[in-house]
């Protein structure tokens, strides 16, 4: 079974996030890193898809800055979304050739993933025809006067949003799944495009405030299962250095080979020695399945 490293890289700024993404496609892309899934939140954020539809932004630039929300036009698949503090986002960096070439199927399994995991957390989550993501069904109330009536049914609301991104089928982008997101957030926009629907969250179809790291837990578990990955997590500290190191071998690999000097070769073992030397188990995640 090949390898995945998992990044938990905390509170992140998107435009940080997307420019690490890009590095690490390329690193991908070259064979000098594994795959990779980095899990963050988002500062409040409104990220707009490649094919998405200005209108579905409802709110001014003027009310976006006094809300302190930024707004971000992507290369990613789908519309308009929200990101924010409490809402876990899986940017995974996968050569999807060595998985299996079907764009379709990576995004049913990112929605697998979700749903076993708001299963296990007591959440009936399910795919809606035609649109991605996970849905919830909420039964409305009876009638008030007693009469047996069948419940009304409420339009289904969005736990989960998905917008990827791939190229020569390396993958960038992913999923947002609202754990404890203000919702009231995504009033400023038509969710994804949608009209008439809401977003909800694990907090507010439980009742309770859950651990973020709790679900990141189990849905990285589930990644793995459907996607056939041995999840191996990896310090965010250490993840640089190795990106770095890998940057600097493609480099070299392109230039081609460099007279050195006895001096520079020296001098270059030392760095090289302590790489090696303080992360051997986590430069064995990350180039693994290279």
């Amino acid at each position: 079974m090949n390898s995945c490293a998992v990044v938990d890289l905390g509170l992140l700024g998107w435009a940080e996030a997307a420019a690490l993404q890009e590095r690490l496609v390329i690193a991908r892309k070259a064979g000098t890193i594994g795959d990779t899934l980095l899990l963050c939140e988002h500062p409040h954020t409104l990220t707009l898809g490649r094919n998405g539809n200005l209108q579905n932004l409802l709110a001014s630039e003027s009310v976006l800055r006094q809300k302190g929300v930024a707004f971000h036009a992507t290369n990613r698949g789908g519309d308009i979304t929200y990101h924010g503090p409490g809402q876990l986002v899986g940017y995974p960096i996968l050569n999807l050739a060595a998985i299996r070439r079907d764009v379709g199927w990576y995004m049913r399994m990112l929605e697998e993933a979700m749903i076993r995991a708001s299963a296990e957390l007591g959440v009936v989550a399910e795919r809606e025809p035609g649109k991605t993501g996970i849905w919830v069904r909420a039964a409305g109330r009876n009638a008030a006067d007693g009469a047996a009536h069948e419940p009304a049914v409420a339009a289904p609301e969005k736990l989960a949003a998905l917008g990827v991104h791939l190229s020569r089928w390396v993958t960038s982008h992913g999923f947002a799944y609202n754990v404890s997101t203000d919702l009231r957030y995504f009033n400023l926009i038509v969710p994804c495009g949608i009209a008439g629907r809401q977003a909800t969250s694990l907090e507010k179809l439980l009742g309770r405030s859950l651990p973020l790291a709790d679900v990141a837990a189990r849905i990285t578990r589930h990644f793995g299962d459907v996607l056939q990955l041995e999840m191996r997590p990896v310090p965010r500290v250490q993840l640089m250095p190795v990106l770095e190191q890998a940057e600097r071998n493609a480099q070299v690999a392109s230039s081609g080979p460099e007279p050195l000097s006895a001096t520079k070769v020296e001098a270059s073992r030392p760095a090289a020695a302590t790489l090696e030397s303080t992360t051997p188990a986590v430069l064995e995640t990350l180039r693994s399945n290279a």
